[in-house]
């Protein structure tokens, strides 16, 4: 018999974020109000306009983003980066709207100001917001029992996180499942898993977590439907840890909740955040650097005969081809199904090659595939096509890299990872580290990546 499958999991509005939104709501209008009483500028309704106009833009990006969700068990950290990315985009938009309109009424220093004075505002009131919710659970008030059921590693994870987050008001009334793989002497362990439908049936658990092995199908039914005569909240935690996650998240598609294992983290509101990030950073280093292309390219020239660019087919974003400029190096143009990595003392290296290469000169040219759209300043490497179909059976998880745009630099070659791949174990290293960014990704990291780029990112040994 076929149901109709009409339900949604879907997120509710709690008392908390309703403060969340008011706190905003208060910071964004008071900061401008205090902003023009320091700098002695008359307020007019232009100015009220700009606040409002910042206010509904970045009430609209939080719900795209679901930014006023329950954050219970998220870390702060989380929660301020993702506030602080919907505010400085919210901001850029009001500013250019504005500006397209000619209403806009503030100076650069004066909005510089307004921007700071509301960042760290909003960041303090999300502090105080956690602190005293935590006062109020460490009281006894919000607090929830829980049980975790299962004696995967998972389980254990957030067990001891939530020991680890008393703030939370979750509290741990044990562990069931036999012989758990981690112990940690903070818990109590029940060894009997079906001990948890009684003590929910007697009231002694709120909420319980879920997390047995997939392979035990038939047991995590039969619990649920004991667990439906019950008033406990149910929640089932995937073990999709068997699997090599790259990038997870859920969604809802015609009612039916989908969760994914391996997709981008570039997409809707982060899309556009990177793409912002992209476009100007790459307009101010082409800017700072068109001395030194030019200079580049006429050695490039007067050293070796053959182009200036040399144009290799790459894997781009989803394994879609791009074209890679490079200043040409060699004295080939290898771009085919073989293509041999260079190596030390490399005979096909130009005289101006050879340096290029060992301080990543080379590369500059693909500012201009950021610029187009092409490639992104941050993001794995783009390796040769013939690299690519080589190691994409080799390596498990190889062509998952390619879920974001390649970069100029990135996570590995900061790390140590660039230059000649001449073993599979360095290949696979260089892949960890690729993944473990797109895992990872933030405008922050980027920011982290291409600091640490100027200092150790160009010049390295095992480039040749």
């Amino acid at each position: 018999m076929n149901k109709k499958f009409n339900h949604r999991i879907a997120t509710n509005a709690s008392l908390i974020s309703i403060v969340q939104r008011f706190s905003d709501i208060f910071i964004m209008f008071f900061s401008l109000y205090g902003i023009c009483k320091l700098n002695s500028i008359i307020i007019t309704p232009m100015h009220h306009l700009m606040a409002l106009s910042a206010l509904v833009i970045f009430q609209m990006i939080g719900g795209i983003t679901d930014f006023y969700r329950s954050w219970r068990g998220v870390k702060l950290r989380t929660e301020i980066t993702m506030v602080l990315q919907n505010w400085t985009l919210s901001l850029f938009l009001t500013a250019g709207a504005m500006s397209i309109v000619h209403l806009y009424e503030l100076n650069f220093i004066t909005f510089s100001e307004w921007y700071l004075l509301v960042s760290i505002n909003i960041v303090l009131s999300r502090m105080l917001i956690r602190y005293f919710i935590g006062l109020v659970r460490h009281r006894g008030y919000n607090t929830r029992n829980v049980a975790i059921v299962g004696n995967s590693t998972v389980g254990i994870e957030l067990a001891t996180s939530l020991l680890d987050a008393p703030w939370l008001g979750l509290n741990i009334a044990g562990v069931y499942g036999d012989h758990p793989s981690e112990k940690d002497n903070r818990l109590k362990y029940i060894d009997n898993i079906w001990q948890v439908i009684s003590d929910a049936k007697e009231g002694r658990i709120d909420r319980i977590y879920i997390a047995m092995p997939m392979t035990e199908e038939a047991n995590i039914k039969h619990l649920v439907n004991e667990l439906y005569d019950t008033t406990c909240s149910i929640m089932l935690i995937p073990d999709i840890f068997t699997f090599s996650i790259l990038r997870s998240r859920s969604e809802d598609i015609n009612g039916l909740p989908v969760l994914s294992i391996a997709d981008t983290p570039l997409s809707g509101m982060n899309m556009v955040l990177k793409r912002i990030e992209d476009v100007i950073l790459s307009i101010l280093i082409l800017a700072f650097i068109m001395p030194m292309l030019l200079l580049i390219a006429v050695a490039v020239k007067v050293t070796s005969p053959g182009p200036v660019i040399f144009r290799q087919k790459r894997y781009g974003i989803d394994g879609k081809p791009i074209l890679v400029w490079k200043f040409r190096s060699m004295n080939v143009m290898d771009d085919g199904d073989k293509i041999i990595q260079a190596k030390k003392g490399d005979e096909r290296l130009t005289r101006f090659g050879g340096f290029l290469r060992r301080t990543s000169l080379d590369e500059l040219p693909q500012f201009f595939n950021v610029l187009i759209g092409d490639m992104s300043i941050v993001g794995p490497r783009p390796h040769a096509v013939a690299h690519n179909e080589q190691y994409r059976s080799l390596i498990t998880g190889y062509m998952l890299r390619h879920k974001v745009k390649p970069g100029i630099t990135g996570w590995a070659q900061i790390n140590g990872w660039r230059g000649e791949t001449d073993t599979i174990e360095k290949m696979q290293k260089r892949i960890d580290y690729d993944l473990e960014y797109i895992r990872e990704w933030s405008v922050w990291l980027d920011l982290k990546i291409v600091f640490f780029t100027v200092f150790k990112g160009f010049i390295s040994k095992e480039a040749y």
